[in-house]
């Protein structure tokens, strides 16, 4: 995300000025005057503009397109622009039936040709959007479409609930600027670092929304706070430096997320590297012991009490509370004197200096994060001062993502992740994405959760695939939770906070994934004045 301070300076002057001369700035004449638009400062814009070919709205509401499937508030998965779906009984294909009544925001319609390009698009662009198990996409007709698969998938569900459909007619390489989509809002302006300013899409199949303007505005912290106090936002993303100061006319909301942060350890001991020669493997966290003892002696209430002023919640996994979690996995924490004594047993012994040895290999560990992420700065030095306790030595270090790169195969990184796709649960953990990229750094592996993940992934129904990565998890004697190999130490989930103009009803929120997009838009079309 870009951090235009100057110009979103500017443009929050701007609007001060022009508002200050144009209108009152009590609320309750707000409420009057703009009835019909929202002013949102919600966090900064896409680098990569709004092509969701390459990624946009991944993590959250596309906004300017509208996806085939969606998932309720529930994650339930519901029609949007299907009318119908059938999958075959050996899961390789997806019919979907699309409906005949939808245009774009141009007033063009919607029909087969688009979906299919859009697809085969997002398959050719080489994004983070994978679609690499999709073998052929069909049209028949104008309204129907099927998905060949090379294997049985059960996430591709959630592709289909995420890519929204571009249409084939308007689509050139300045797409990513100029969405043309058949989602409940259209571009009309965006200036980078700046703002955008969407209007409602006449065209919008589904139920029109309250407002018909959007303005969103790209500030930095501090002047997202005062656009607040001064009552020129309806609804500010802030920190939670920020969230205990009152702000006139405005309540706060705190909204549960899987935006986790947590540790990721190298599984194996050193000796290998990747094939693009860096090191792979540490010694110290190869030891299981060591793993188990830290995820047990860290206490994760001080950390969401102290970095995160408490508005965040205790973490156990990478989809806490999603369908796919296995709640049986949740640790008790906190628990030094068990810690210390599993650290005993199994042969670390404190020397003169405090710190653990076993084998003359002492208990010592550098904990990487990305230089600039406040947060992630200070959750690892408060791990590091708790894991002190242990008799393990911690230093901490700020990297850029590209030396992480490099590094974060051989070194304990602070990383997050957290999104509404339980794919990202197996390329985290599976043995066949080991050092790809930033998928499985640690290069963990464990055979029989493997075989849990490839049922979760070749069921037929939801339900089904929910009960394998549950099993993944930990089955009773195994699994890649804490309960088990513990590759992962889990420490907490932010909650996204945000002040909301108190005569505006959001509705019911669902548990919002990674910070990238804007995930609060997600039921926009549903927002209106109390």
């Amino acid at each position: 995300m870009r951090k235009l301070w100057l110009s979103g300076l500017l443009l929050f002057i701007s609007v001060l000025g022009a508002c200050s001369n144009n209108q009152d700035s009590s609320r309750p004449d707000e409420k009057t005057d703009r009835k019909d638009e929202l002013i949102l400062a919600i966090g900064g814009e896409t680098d990569e503009g709004f092509d969701p070919t390459t990624g946009w709205g991944m993590y959250g509401s596309p906004l300017f397109q509208s996806t085939l499937l969606t998932y309720d508030k529930d994650f339930s998965i519901q029609n949007d622009l299907a009318a119908n779906l059938e999958v075959s009984s050996d899961g390789l294909q997806y019919t979907v039936e699309i409906r005949d009544d939808v245009k774009f925001s141009d007033g063009e319609p919607l029909t087969s040709e688009d979906v299919a390009f859009t697809f085969e698009t997002a398959k050719n662009s080489g994004s983070v959007i994978d679609l690499s198990n999709l073998n052929e996409v069909e049209t028949s007709g104008d309204y129907a479409v099927k998905f060949t698969l090379k294997q049985p998938d059960s996430t591709f569900s959630t592709r289909l609930a995420t890519i929204g459909i571009v249409p084939k007619h308007a689509y050139d390489d300045n797409y990513n600027e100029n969405p043309i989509g058949s989602g409940p809002y259209q571009m009309v302006q965006w200036s980078r670092g700046q703002q955008l300013i969407v209007e409602s899409n006449p065209h919008y199949y589904g139920t029109q929304p309250k407002f018909k303007k959007l303005t969103f505005l790209f500030l930095e912290e501090d002047a997202t706070l005062a656009a607040a106090k001064a009552g020129e936002v309806d609804v500010a993303a802030i920190t939670p430096s920020f969230a205990k100061q009152d702000v006139a006319g405005m309540r706060l909301e705190r909204m549960d997320t899987v935006d986790n942060r947590g540790i990721v350890f190298p599984y194996v001991k050193t000796g290998g590297h990747t094939k693009d020669g860096a090191p792979v493997g540490n010694d110290v966290t190869a030891d299981p012991t060591i793993r188990k003892a830290i995820d047990i002696g860290i206490d994760r209430k001080a950390l969401v009490d102290g970095i995160l002023d408490g508005f965040g919640t205790p973490a156990y996994s990478v989809a806490d509370n999603l369908p796919w979690w296995n709640p049986e996995t949740a640790v008790t924490d906190n628990q030094l004197e068990k810690a210390q004594k599993m650290l005993t047993d199994a042969g670390w012994i404190e020397n003169e200096d405090g710190v653990r040895e076993k084998d003359h290999l002492k208990a010592a560990f550098t904990l990487l994060y990305p230089a600039g992420d406040e947060i992630r700065q200070s959750l690892s030095i408060a791990v590091a001062e708790q894991i002190k306790e242990l008799g393990i030595k911690v230093k901490t270090e700020g990297k850029s993502w590209s030396d992480l790169g490099n590094l974060m195969y051989s070194n304990p990184v602070m990383m997050g992740w957290g999104s509404h796709d339980p794919l990202e649960m197996y390329n985290i953990h599976s043995s066949q994405t080991r050092g790809e990229g930033f998928y499985n750094v640690n290069y963990y592996s464990n055979p029989a959760a493997d075989d849990y993940m490839e049922k979760a992934m070749r069921s037929t129904t939801q339900e089904e695939a929910n009960m394998y990565w549950q099993k993944a998890q930990w089955d009773g004697k195994t699994g890649f939770s804490s309960k088990g190999d513990t590759p992962w130490v889990w420490l907490v989930n932010l909650q996204h906070i945000y002040l909301v103009n108190d005569d505006l009803d959001i509705g019911d929120q669902k548990l919002q994934p990674h910070g990238h997009g804007w995930p609060i838009t997600d039921f926009i079309e549903q927002w209106h004045w109390k």
